[in-house]
Order: structure tokens, then sequence, then C-alpha cells
């Protein structure tokens, strides 16, 4: 792997601009829920999604690990999938409360990775902050779909899903506290 770069506007950092670009396009796409354009938009929004493993995959193939890679990557993804869920709110497909409580959590962890930053701790990414993305990403594609297919009610399995993601999503946000707390890093040190 080469060494990290801190310029680089290179193939997966492209990728990653081009999963930001895709956030108003599913905007404009759920402005028109019907049955056609809900299954449209959550295939965008699925295949936009895979596209975050295809960047990282090519990050460390080609060991153009970059500064930029390490904000782009993250904000795309967090761009995307607080999008995806705001924009359920007004159709009734997602309780506000929990997506508030959810995009809370990624202000806070967010909040306290730059005060690590500041105090000279990385916090990487967690496995359960990557199944926690893993698990929004899989509830929301059937909430977007929204509308039953071949017998199977999606809204109703998106909601079972999103208990998961929301449970996921609270117990990762607790996890990273706990680390920058046990690290005896706290802001006042």
């Amino acid at each position: 792997m080469g060494a990290e770069r801190h310029g680089g506007l290179n193939l997966p950092n492209s990728i990653s601009l081009v999963r930001i670009a895709a956030a108003p396009v599913l905007v404009l796409m759920l402005l028109s829920p019907g049955k056609g354009m809900s299954l449209a938009a959550a295939a965008f929004f699925a295949l936009v999604c895979l596209t975050d493993w295809l960047d990282g995959y090519l990050a460390r193939k080609r060991g153009i690990i970059t500064s930029l890679g390490k904000f782009l990557d993250p904000l795309a993804d967090k761009l995307l999938i607080t999008t995806a869920f705001i924009m359920l709110i007004p159709l009734g497909r997602v309780p506000a409360w929990v997506v508030a409580l959810m995009i809370g959590r990624e202000m806070a962890v967010t909040g306290l990775r730059a005060v690590a930053a500041d105090s000279g701790v990385v916090i990487a990414a967690s496995r359960l902050g990557k199944w926690k993305t893993m698990s929004q990403i899989v509830a929301l594609v059937p909430l977007i779909i929204h509308y039953p297919y071949f017998g199977l009610d999606l809204h109703l399995a998106g909601s079972g899903l999103l208990v998961i993601a929301f449970v996921l999503t609270m117990w990762s946000g607790v996890d990273y506290f706990m680390a920058f707390f046990r690290s005896g890093r706290s802001a006042g040190n």
C-alpha cells in the first residue's frame, strides 16, 4: 500500500463525489413517490450505496488513500443516508423522532471525532459503526420502495429493519463515546 497523500482527486475520490451528487437526485426522485418512482429511487439508492465499497476497494488496491478521501467517503455516506431518511418523513414512511435521533447521533459522533482529533487521537470507524451504516442502507431500501411487491409488505419489512438499524445506530454512538472516555482523552485533557 502506498503512503497516504494529502491531495487527490483520483478515481476513488471521484466516486465519493458521485455519491454526494446523488443526494439531490434522490431528493428529486422522492418528490414523486408513486409505485414506479419509489422502486426506481430504491434501485438508484442501492446502486449508489454499492459505490461506497468500490471507492474503498480501489483506494486500498491502488494505494491511493488520501486525506481528501478520508473526508469525502464518510461525508458521502452520511449525506446520502440522511437525505433518504429526511425525505421519507413527509411520506409517512419513517417516524420523525427516529430520524432526529439518528441524525443527532451522527452529529455527536462527528463532533466527538473533531474533539479527539484536536487532542491528537484518531477515532477510526468501528466494526459496529460499519454495521450501523449497512443496517441503515438495508432498512432504507424497502422503506423507499414502500409498496407491496410479489405479496411482500416492503414497508412492514423496512420498518422492522429500521428498528434494528436504530438500535445499532444508538449502540454504536454510545460505543464511540465510551471508547473515547476510556482512552482518558476528554476535551478537558
